[in-house]
């Protein structure tokens, strides 16, 4: 051949040579551009030899990008307000290309040996450290960084700035720092402790060593997602890592150990061993996702971040749902294509099949299989069945020691080894599975990776016989028919006479299970550790809503959220009543653990919002009434304070904050009080952390309580409680302030740009707001895509976002008709689709159960 063919955007190149390593011959070349496939050609004078070695020399220069992509610039203001530059980089997935010429794929790996010159007043940082440093004048130096590890494009990291670091030695010698801008040092602890602890603790899990002598992790002022993998050099939005004993809320104290735990499970799922290409994102996302509920439970027990696991199970399914849904494997080719694969089923679904998949193989087996996989394929790259075989090998070799959790009090349960486990479980081989059969791993998780949504399980019970059957599960009418469908699927089950978990692989569409004896009730997917629904049929629903009734801690906290969920999930398909799952909710009066009460929250409110949004004749105030009262008794008993365990705080930061909103008086009252104090000493008194959010929302909603919060949001002693004072600034029932926000996030001085999507999603839920939110989203729609790229994560949970609530025809026509007018690539995006069939599916919500649920509440409220 005598052409080379690189990726390359927005790079000028200047000039390009080709040297010949044997004949030491260098040869100009002319390069071609090819801008829609982001490419350049080098066209050598004379044909490229096959078995010699080349060596491309290119000059070029470029712009920093303007974005978040690529090469890019960010500014932050010190405390006495002087504004600075530092310039970074975020390559995954397709924008090393603008930073270098490269074969900017993952499964083109290199080695890397970068050089940065710099302004002597800064610091430069990449993935290696820096081996020397060379002074070219008395203000430039020149770094030179240490070779990297064999790695893909998309992980190559630098970045130039003022930072400041502190750092600390791991059991194994590799040296851990956290950067961030000066003023914010003091931030830093927590983050360096958990990170520490979490590289220890991964090393030891997956018995491979960490191949680099250290891990950085720094806080970026202007980032787009929450954090990113790059080797060695780890980077993050400033509240994904910076806490401050003091003000931080416990969302942070909760979610900064778990981000930095799935960027450090990145540094083996994802950079040691990578997907050969981007179908196969999950095999990076969903691991670190898993990973990061298996290392935080061990490392930071008193978190008990196994609570809030299914949360993440039911969001997957609520976009899983939607025709518009894809298989967690799924082939891509362009930019945008490659981006919408960072979506809820890639991360948040293929974490929950792995739990899965390790519940059904035990977790010492599961752990096998995964130290297998990564040994075998250390700095390569691997389809979806390499791990599928590694997982079947280490069954074959089967590892017949199994974890026991003791059972403790009524209601929790101790966690030991390597497993978040709940409820004792018998220590058992896994042949009670597979009767007997050799277990054919991949056989099973192709069900579950190759075809999208999942699987819906209907239980009839008749005497000792249980009736059980599949189909897959769709929302909306128009689907077409699921036929073709079928899951391998690992049911377990508890009844009224036994609560030790029964197992049962089903593989067909139609089985029968046979119970020693007959039982009042059976409960299937324990602690919903399986990723489906189930259906009772004849009387098994009343006798669940009963038996939550009578005494709804005889079943955990999970199979009691899982309850709520799939009996609105079953609603909403018309398999059952309004009124049996209105039923259901009745107990919750009773309930105290924070997941099935954020679960009835999470599905009685929207419903609520879609009626809030069309003025019906004072049913949604009855409604609101309803739910306010479900969890009075549970919002007068907390307490204003920071006291109590993380999940005993972040249901109090949830309640008031629902309560406030909602307008339930006492908490008005009690909010106002506290804002008018806290206004009087001018900000300097020091609230608890877990009631500002409910104390701001209510303070914004006068005009100088507003004003106030934003004069606190500028200052820098404010930073780490920039969401909570956004989140009550867009609560507010002025319509210009609501623009104003919006307006101001797009231009980024006051309220920084990656904060934007999140300000849009806010003011959509607020009645005052939906409107302007719509209206922004058209105007801005070219500025929007341009910032924050076509296909990303930011510009779906926009789409989504604004307009989620929607529930008549005529928003449902502005919707179609808007997408309809932009170009091809944009119509057809999957936030599109999505947000075009929740509407159709309000809509038809709408229609049919409004009002059955206006008697129900006549009935019941």
């Amino acid at each position: 051949t005598s052409a080379v063919i690189l990726h390359s955007k927005l790079l000028h190149i200047t000039r390009a040579a080709i040297e010949d390593g044997s004949a030491r011959s260098v040869q100009e070349a002319r390069v071609l551009e090819h801008r829609p496939f982001e490419q350049v050609a080098l066209l050598a004078a004379e044909p490229l030899r096959a078995g010699h070695n080349y060596t491309l020399s290119i000059q070029y220069f470029a712009n920093l990008s303007e974005s978040f992509h690529g090469f890019y610039k960010s500014t932050y203001r010190t405390r006495e307000g002087e504004l600075r530059v530092l310039a970074t980089t975020q390559f995954e997935p397709t924008a090393a290309r603008m930073a270098f010429p490269c074969f900017d794929e993952p499964a083109f790996k290199a080695r890397f040996s970068v050089k940065i010159r710099r302004d002597a007043k800064h610091l430069a940082l990449s993935n290696m450290p820096v081996v020397k440093s060379v002074n070219i004048t008395s203000w430039l130096v020149e770094d030179h960084f240490d070779t990297t590890v064999k790695m893909s494009t998309y992980l190559v990291a630098f970045i130039v700035s003022d930072f400041k670091s502190i750092s600390k030695i791991t059991g194994r010698g590799v040296k851990i720092s956290v950067y961030t801008v000066p003023d914010k040092i003091n931030q830093a602890d927590y983050a360096l402790d958990a990170a520490v602890k979490l590289l220890d603790f991964y090393e030891d899990f997956f018995s491979i060593p960490y191949p680099l002598p250290k891990q950085d992790l720094a806080a970026i002022p202007d980032f787009q997602s929450g954090a990113m993998e790059n080797w060695g050099l780890t980077t993050y939005r400033e509240s994904a890592l910076l806490y401050d004993r003091e003000k931080s809320s416990v969302s942070s104290k909760l979610w900064i150990p778990m981000i930095i735990a799935h960027e450090l499970a990145h540094q083996w799922f994802g950079n040691l061993v990578t997907m050969e290409w981007w179908n196969d994102l999950w095999l990076n996302e969903g691991f670190a996702k898993f990973m990061e509920f298996v290392s935080v439970s061990v490392t930071h027990p008193e978190l008990r971040v196994e609570d809030y696991f299914l949360r993440r199970c039911f969001d997957a399914m609520a976009v899983d749902a939607l025709n518009s849904s894809h298989p967690i494997s799924n082939p891509v080719e362009d930019p945008a294509e490659i981006l919408e694969m960072f979506d809820h089923v890639s991360y948040e679904k293929g974490s929950c099949i792995l739990n899965m998949l390790r519940d059904y193989l035990t977790a010492d087996v599961f752990k096998a299989g995964l130290v297998q996989y990564l040994q075998k394929y250390s700095y390569q790259n691997t389809k979806n069945e390499d791990l599928w075989n590694s997982m079947t090998n280490a069954n074959d070799q089967n590892f017949f020691s199994f974890q026991i959790c003791p059972t403790v009090g009524s209601d929790k349960n101790e966690l030991q080894g390597d497993g978040f486990c709940r409820r004792s479980q018998q220590p058992s081989s896994n042949a009670h599975w597979t009767k007997g059969e050799t277990l054919d791993v991949r056989a099973m998780m192709d069900t579950w990776t190759l075809q999208k949504g999942f699987p819906l399980v209907t239980v009839t019970v008749r005497g000792k016989n249980v009736h059980l059957q599949q189909e897959h599960y769709v929302k909306g009418v128009d689907s077409p028919s699921s036929t073709g469908y079928l899951w391998h699927i690992p049911l377990t089950y508890i009844t009224s006479k036994s609560d030790t978990v029964q197992r049962f692989l089903m593989t067909t569409k139609a089985d029968v299970i046979i119970l020693p004896e007959e039982v009042e009730w059976v409960k299937f997917n324990v602690d919903m550790n399986g990723y489906y629904i189930v259906h009772y049929e004849d009387d098994g629903w009343d006798r669940l809503i009963n038996l939550l009734k009578e005494n709804h801690t005889v079943i955990s906290s999970n199979d009691r959220a899982s309850l709520i969920n799939n009996v609105f999930q079953l609603m909403r398909i018309k398999k059952l009543s309004v009124s049996k799952a209105f039923d259901l909710t009745l107990y919750l009066k009773h309930e105290r653990q924070i997941m099935p009460v954020l679960q009835g929250m999470n599905e009685l409110i929207p419903i609520y919002k879609l009626m809030e949004r069309r003025d019906m004749d004072g049913t949604e105030k009855q409604l609101k009434e309803y739910i306010v009262n479900l969890f009075k008794d549970l919002i007068d008993k907390q307490s204003w304070s920071d006291e109590g365990s993380v999940s005993e705080r972040l249901l109090r930061q949830s309640l008031l904050r629902f309560a406030c909103v909602h307008r339930y008086q006492p908490c008005v009252d009690k909010a106002k009080g506290y804002f008018t104090e806290w206004q009087k000493s001018n900000g300097t008194l020091s609230l608890p952390a877990d009631v500002k959010t409910a104390v701001y929302t209510v303070g914004a909603q006068t005009s100088e309580g507003w004003d106030f919060l934003l004069s606190k949001y500028r200052l820098q002693s404010f930073n780490v409680e920039r969401e909570n004072i956004e989140l009550a600034l867009s609560r507010s029932r002025s319509k210009d302030k609501l623009q104003w926000l919006m307006d101001q996030g797009l231009h980024g001085d006051i309220i920084r740009t990656q904060d934007l999507p999140h300000i849009i999603e806010f003011v959509a839920t607020n009645p005052f707001g939906y409107h302007l939110a719509w209206t922004f989203l058209k105007e801005n729609w070219k500025k929007v895509v341009e910032k924050f790229e076509l296909g990303s994560n930011s510009v779906a949970g926009i789409v989504t976002g604004v307009t989620s609530r929607y529930s008549t025809r005529s928003q449902l026509a502005q919707v179609k008709e808007f997408f309809s007018s932009l170009d091809e690539k944009s119509a057809q995006l999957q936030c599109v689709q999505q947000a075009i069939e929740t509407i159709e599916d309000n809509i038809q919500w709408m229609d049919r159960n409004f009002e059955k649920v206006k008697t129900w509440l006549q009935n019941n409220h």
